[in-house]
């Protein structure tokens, strides 16, 4: 998922038969359109409100890490979520930024290169970095000894995870700075083929998510069949807001967020009709939290997309809503009564026990269980 998005660009059109999709009658995707969402999302093999796993646990683990992950299987999460990039040498691996100051010693260990992007090291090069004591540092009440040192991991140790946990979530794969990585849309089919993800009885098990329209088009041209989501932001290059102030120097940029309208219905109906024309099952829209002004919340919240009206006239058009990114009871109550299907949270915990009334793991014993 993200902060800020990137890119855009595209072409065709889309009718995709739920016989493609493993469903047993002949109906045209277009004909979703007259079912309920909830409908929709079974006919796809997709869990209603659905919890992803945003990074993985990355609340209580350092994210994109193998604990996170573990950890979100643990809790129960429907999807594990990743950012898809890819070395120097052809690894596809699981991290979000296209570089990797934040979350990594990378300025210690090649400070010549600390701003380099992901697609100029080789996956030997990156096993070197220490992608968990940041975590520890930001984090002190959440800390554990064992994060320091943890490495970057690959898609294929995401997917092992995904596999060898009880209930088998499924994989979220979101390409990241695709205009970086020419082909990826190709290589991750053959990943995922190869491994048995994109087999008839596998429906539902991955869903490809991009805020590109170009990688759209590519994952519609190599991926027909697999669910697909574009995700939504407002702001040049993305849906047209309304003219607003600038963000002050005092104020957040979740304040500056939560201000900010979309110009039009028809502004935002335009991308939920690129979106289905192109092969999306679905949007991604981002929400505004309301309680945004601690250091972890401030990070996630948005302008919100997501608004009664906009919930609405996405199902009117056959389209799932999956929307990022909700950490706290509140805003995911809220958000499941506008109608929204899905929720990308980085406390998947907390979202099973709101969504399911369910007690929840206990993290600590969860994490020393784990080994960590």
């Amino acid at each position: 998922m993200k902060e800020f998005p990137l890119n855009t660009s595209l072409k065709a059109t889309l009718s995709v038969t739920a016989t493609a999709l493993s469903v047993a009658s002949a109906v045209s995707f277009s004909s979703f359109a007259q079912a309920s969402d909830t409908a929709l999302s079974a006919q796809l093999g997709i869990a209603d409100h659905a919890v992803i796993a945003h990074r993985g646990d990355s609340y209580n683990a350092p994210e994109s890490t193998l604990p996170a992950y573990q950890l979100a299987c643990e809790v129960g999460a429907d999807y594990l979520e990743l950012d898809l990039q890819r070395t120097k040498d052809g690894k596809l691996i699981a991290v979000h930024d296209d570089n990797l100051k934040r979350n990594t010693n990378i300025e210690t260990v090649y400070p010549e290169r600390a701003d380099d992007p992901v697609n100029t090291f080789t996956w030997a090069e990156l096993e070197k970095l220490d992608a968990g004591s940041w975590y520890n540092q930001a984090y002190p009440e959440r800390a554990r000894e064992s994060f320091s040192g943890l490495k970057l991991v690959t898609l294929d140790q995401v997917r092992e995870i995904a596999e060898d946990c009880a209930h088998q979530p499924g994989l979220y794969i979101e390409t990241k700075v695709p205009e970086f990585f020419p082909g990826i849309e190709q290589d991750l089919k053959q990943d995922l083929t190869e491994h048995g993800w994109l087999d008839d009885d596998a429906k539902g098990k991955v869903i490809l998510q991009t805020f590109n329209k170009s990688s759209l088009e590519a994952l519609q041209d190599v991926m027909p069949n697999v669910p697909k989501i574009l995700l939504l932001w407002a702001g040049d290059g993305y849906i047209p807001t309304k003219d607003s102030a600038p963000k002050a120097d005092d104020e957040s940029y979740a304040q500056y967020y939560a201000r900010q309208e979309v110009a039009s219905k028809s502004g935002y109906a335009e991308w939920l009709d690129y979106a289905k024309e192109h092969g999306a099952i679905g949007v991604g829209p981002s929400g505004t939290q309301a309680n945004f002004d601690d250091a972890w919340s401030s990070q996630f919240s948005y302008m919100d997309l997501a608004k009664s009206w906009m919930v609405d006239m996405s199902h009117e058009k056959g389209l799932l809503m999956h929307m990022y990114t909700l950490d706290d009871r509140e805003d995911l109550i809220r958000y499941r009564e506008r109608g929204v299907d899905g929720f990308f949270t980085n406390r998947p915990n907390e979202a099973v026990k709101a969504l399911t009334d369910s007690d929840g793991k206990d993290i600590e014993a969860t994490l020393t269980q784990l080994g960590y």
